[in-house]
């Protein structure tokens, strides 16, 4: 008698490297854009960080926006662990890169909307051409989305072992 194992189930591999994507990617930006190339903190266009009422202002944003990286990282980092000891989990160096792909892209464009354009609590390098970084950075995020989606499905293995 034969029976069928599925071990195909890639969706906790998936929202764990979504997770990771997205911390990752909130912590690149927080680090590059808002520490060491000073372009902007969370809420430049709302209060400038001139004075020390904005420096404050600005440094409790930008921690703010650090404890949700904080968060989604180790979400991501919880997700992973409980996945790799599931019997059901096909583990797979792509998804989880394809899915980390996806999750860095939609940090770009879900924040790059509501914060360049939507709230406009600050762009990603105001004055000059201002419009062109924050659409740079939306479309920046659209093809790490696309590369992701590309590799999490370039290769559809068949997933059914047999005994």
């Amino acid at each position: 008698m034969s029976t069928t194992n599925t071990i195909n189930n890639n969706r906790p591999l998936i929202i764990a490297g979504i997770l990771l994507g997205l911390g990752q990617a909130g912590f690149f930006d927080g680090i590059f854009f808002h520490q060491l190339l000073q372009w902007h903190h969370m809420f430049t266009n709302i209060e400038s960080g001139n004075t020390v009422a904005g420096l404050e202002l600005n440094t409790l944003g930008d921690g703010l926006f650090h404890v949700f990286d904080w968060i989604m990282t180790l979400a991501g980092i919880i997700t992973l662990w409980l996945a790799v000891k599931r019997n059901d989990v096909l583990l797979s160096t792509s998804v989880l890169i394809g899915a980390f792909c996806i999750g860095a892209g939609m940090f770009n464009v879900v924040e790059g909307i509501l914060s360049h354009h939507i709230f406009q609590i600050h762009h990603v390098k105001p004055g000059a051409h201002q419009l062109a970084w924050d659409l740079s950075f939306i479309g920046a995020g659209i093809l790490s989305i696309a590369v992701g989606w590309f590799i999490l499905n370039r290769n559809k293995p068949s997933n059914i072992v047999s005994d």
